[in-house]
């Protein structure tokens, strides 16, 4: 299934000393991660009254309990749901940069149901609402668009495979108008970054 189709640059990852994760390419010039821009341009109001809710004890100690009891089944599912779907592979855990602006690392890139895809994996703790995931389709967007920059390519669907800690399965797509409205919000999202 995996086919050397791109060659992908290597880039480095740096932490700033605030926490922040930059990647630096091949000219040096460090950029903010995807996830960067995304976590500082975005609504944190659910997130916050979250943490209130379950107390600082469960914050700090949330997503390490039962992992490798849960990691078998929840792979297991992505397996036999989401793979079965991708038509060819052409990297898994790509680098992919957009000069001067942002990088990051797409889970997967390849071929889903006979279209060229940027495909995502997550886990959950139970299966998430489309309209939760607005930042997931946001991220799936800049990977492609840097693809797109980088390799010539023309990217535009980006696919969400979603396995939850009871094992249930989703899938989320979006592609043609829904893609290019997505775009728009990843570009008004760094925008907002770099004018903050």
């Amino acid at each position: 299934m995996l086919i050397s189709k791109y060659e992908y640059p290597t880039l480095r990852r740096e932490t700033q000393t605030n926490g922040k994760r930059q990647y630096v390419g091949d000219d040096s010039i460090p950029v903010p991660s995807v996830t960067t821009v995304l976590s500082e341009t975005g609504d944190k109001t659910a997130l916050i009254n979250w943490r209130k809710r379950v107390g600082d004890e469960e914050w700090d100690t949330f997503g390490n309990n039962h992992v490798s009891v849960l990691a078998k089944t929840m792979t297991t599912m992505m397996v036999e749901n989401g793979l079965t779907k991708i038509d060819e592979l052409w990297g898994v855990e790509v680098a992919l940069i957009a000069k001067g602006l942002y990088a990051g690392t797409s889970d997967a890139i390849g071929v889903y149901e006979g279209e060229d895809a940027i495909i995502d994996f997550k886990t959950s703790k139970k299966i998430k609402k489309r309209e939760w995931i607005e930042d997931y389709f946001m991220q799936g967007c800049a990977y492609a668009l840097a693809h797109n920059e980088m390799m010539g390519t023309e990217i535009r669907k980006v696919v969400i495979l979603m396995v939850d800690r009871e094992g249930k399965f989703a899938e989320f797509t979006i592609k043609g108008e829904e893609f290019d409205e997505y775009c728009d919000k990843w570009a008004q999202r760094l925008a907002d970054y770099f004018n903050k």
